[in-house]
């Protein structure tokens, strides 16, 4: 029998990126030919499309865990590691991807769609990259930056414009297979159908989807029977068709009741009080079933209800049956809003944005949160000295330094960027301090320097604004004798 599976949990690896090289071209009577090192390449990602061809989550219930491939390391010579390859995975239509916590990411419905799912990292710089007027030979390289890693859970909702809902053994297999070249299993026993079904329908011009939900029974939308599992497929229908059984044995059975039944289940789910309904009584094949459906069609019609007496195995009342489908398929598609291009937003900056913020924690420490700290701190490699310092350089650049000074930090206070932590010291600056040295080191780090930091010259500009006291009383003397 084939499995079916409408839910599953992937994790989801992007690909790292390559680190960048340090090297120094080096050539027979050209002891020191300038750095070379080249860029590291970028990590693959895992993206989503829709495919056709694809109708069920079974392989990822097999294989949960997916990767991209990682960047290759940049090489001597100016020569930059490969990009790793993106890693495309196909899902059925009307796939929604949601995070762990029910966080909607994507509704996935129309053949070609494609979701980006987790982007790979950036490729770190070679030394060759680096260098600038006063750092003409850098001897560090930037780290591979990691890729995203993420779990989220893809559940499947059919695609399909009509769908067929009653209880376990009605028919709805049965009805299926006559109006659309579907194949579904057929018993005569409860709970045979264990998969949604779908199927093609074409009448005369028109051509629509017609999906058989298993399982709904009297406590579905709580969990009993397969309802939960399967009342999901309905929330897409734009019309829902009870198949009645009208031969049926089982005590406490009556069109009437199987109706109210299904209709609470579909109340408790939420969301299909608007969908169009049609009532098709099958089986009136046998005697007894057109006996009944006879005797509760005037009931069904005076609550608004359009009723087709129908059967399976004799195709009797399905044309008209497959015709009024047509017909609600028809008006809700004219209804439907009509299909917009995706529009392009554009959110610019705002001018006072710094691009990172700092939060001052209970603990007396710091945290910077940015984009852009974050990433360089994770491309640091922080058994370099030279590498330390010339990330201190970008953050003072950037502002961060000004702005721990403004929050209050003091020297040794506890700043933590992204995983990483820092007891900070507010003496180095945007490269004017800069002497170059040997590779690999910065004379900054080595010794304490007596340059103010950030705070003392925060302080000396305050003081330089405020007035000296001898000043401030012998002005009003001066005016006095102005006059």
């Amino acid at each position: 029998m084939t499995t079916f599976v409408d839910r599953v949990v992937l994790h989801m690896q992007a690909g790292d990126g390559g680190h960048g090289c340090v090297s120094i071209h080096r050539e027979k009577f050209k002891p020191f030919g300038g750095p070379d090192g080249g860029n590291g390449g970028h990590g693959g990602s895992v993206s989503l499309v829709v495919d056709p061809q694809v109708t069920t989550l079974l392989d990822f219930h097999f294989r949960p865990h997916l990767k991209a491939e990682n960047g290759k390391g940049g090489a001597g010579s100016n020569r930059d590691g490969a990009n790793g390859r993106d890693l495309v995975i196909k899902v059925p239509n009307g796939t929604v991807v949601q995070s762990l916590d029910g966080e909607v990411l994507a509704d996935m419905v129309g053949v070609g769609t494609t979701f980006e799912a987790a982007r790979g990292g950036r490729g770190g710089r070679g030394n060759a990259s680096l260098a600038n007027a006063r750092r003409k030979a850098p001897g560090f390289a930037e780290l591979g930056e990691p890729g995203d890693r993420l779990d989220v859970v893809l559940e499947l909702k059919s695609v399909a414009d009509v769908g067929l809902v009653g209880f376990p053994s009605a028919g709805k297999s049965s009805l299926i297979s006559v109006i659309s070249a579907a194949k579904p299993k057929i018993a005569d026993y409860p709970f045979t159908t264990l998969v949604p079904n779908l199927g093609v329908v074409r009448v005369d011009n028109h051509t629509f989807t017609v999906a058989d939900v298993p399982g709904l029974i009297p406590g579905a939308a709580s969990g009993k029977g397969l309802g939960l599992e399967f009342l999901r497929h309905v929330e897409r229908c734009a019309v829902l068709v009870h198949v009645i059984d009208t031969a049926t044995l089982e005590p406490g059975r009556d069109p009437l009741a199987d109706i109210d039944a299904i209709e609470s289940e579909l109340s408790q789910y939420g969301g299909l009080a608007d969908r169009p309904r049609l009532v098709a009584l099958n089986k009136v094949d046998v005697p007894d079933g057109k006996d009944l459906a006879d005797i509760v069609r005037p009931d069904l019609e005076a609550r608004g209800l359009r009723v087709f007496d129908v059967s399976a195995a004799t195709r009797e009342g399905l044309r008209e049956l497959t015709y009024a489908m047509a017909e609600l398929v028809d008006q809700g598609r004219r209804a439907a809003p009509p299909a917009e291009p995706t529009r392009v937003v554009i959110r610019p900056k705002a001018v006072d944005d710094a691009g990172f913020t700092i939060e001052a924690e209970p603990d007396g420490s710091y945290t910077v949160r940015g984009s852009r700290p974050e990433r360089w701190v994770k491309q640091t490699n922080f058994d370099n000295d030279e590498a330390v310092g010339y990330l201190a350089d970008r953050l003072a650049r950037l502002g961060v330094e000004e702005k721990l000074a403004k929050a209050g930090a003091q020297a040794g206070d506890l700043v933590r960027i992204g995983d990483r932590e820092f007891d900070w010291q507010p003496t180095l600056y945007a490269g004017a301090d800069f002497v170059p040295g040997n590779r690999g080191t910065d004379v900054r780090l080595e010794e304490k320097s007596n340059r103010p930091s950030a705070s003392d010259r925060l302080a000396a500009r305050k003081a330089r604004r405020v007035r000296p006291e001898d000043e401030v009383e012998a002005a009003p003397a001066a005016e006095a004798d102005a006059e």
